[in-house]
C-alpha cells in the first residue's frame, strides 16, 4: 500500500532474469523505482558518462536517481526481495543459490555461464553475504561459480544464517 501512495503505478516489477538450464522467467520484486525506469536509464547513461562507466562496470548507479525514497528503504533492508518467495514456490528460484541476472549480463560470465546456468538463482547466496555492490562484478562471477561448484546442504544454511546479518547491517545495499 505504501508504494502505491509512495509513487503512483503498479507495486510489482517483474523482470525477465536468467534461471536454470539458461531459460528465463519473470523475477519479481516490490517496485522501487519510478515507473519509467528504463526510459530515464537511457537518457542518464547517454548524457553522464561517469554515470555510462558505472552502469557498464556494476550494471548498477550510487544514488540511482530512478530509485524513488521508499524504493530506497526498500532496497537497504532488502524488504523488495520478498516477492521472489513466490518465484521460489513456482519452482524458478531457489532460496540460496546465485544472484538472478539479465540476459545482457550473461556474456559477463564467460566460460563460467554454463556452470551458472547448472542451479537456480537464489534469493539469497554468496554475493548477498560478501559485501552486495561493494565488491567488483568480476568477485561476483568468481562467488557464484564458487557457490555452484561447492554447494551443499550444509553451506545453504550457513548462507541462510549469514543473511540475517547482512541484510540487518544494510552491508553494500545501494
Amino acid at each position: 500500500m505504501a508504494i502505491k501512495i509512495a509513487d503512483p503505478g503498479p507495486v510489482f516489477f517483474r523482470h525477465r532474469r536468467v534461471g536454470l538450464g539458461g531459460k528465463t522467467f519473470g523475477c519479481w520484486k516490490f517496485r522501487s523505482m519510478v515507473v519509467d525506469a528504463e526510459a530515464r536509464l537511457e537518457k542518464i547513461l547517454v548524457s553522464n558518462p561517469l554515470a555510462a562507466r558505472e552502469w557498464a562496470e556494476h550494471q548498477k548507479l550510487t544514488d540511482d536517481p530512478r530509485v524513488t525514497p521508499l524504493g530506497n528503504f526498500l532496497r537497504r533492508s532488502s524488504l523488495d526481495e520478498l516477492p521472489q518467495l513466490f518465484n521460489v514456490l513456482m519452482g524458478e528460484m531457489s532460496i540460496v543459490g546465485p544472484r538472478p541476472i539479465v540476459e545482457t549480463e550473461a556474456a559477463r560470465y564467460g566460460q563460467h555461464f554454463a556452470l551458472y546456468c547448472l542451479v537456480r538463482p537464489g534469493i539469497t547466496g554468496l554475493w548477498q553475504i560478501s559485501g552486495r555492490s561493494d565488491i567488483h562484478y568480476f568477485k561476483r562471477v568468481l562467488l557464484d561459480v564458487r557457490y555452484v561448484s561447492s554447494r551443499s546442504m550444509l553451506r545453504d544454511i550457513k548462507i541462510i544464517m549469514l543473511t540475517v546479518p547482512s541484510v540487518l547491517a544494510a552491508r553494500g545495499s545501494r
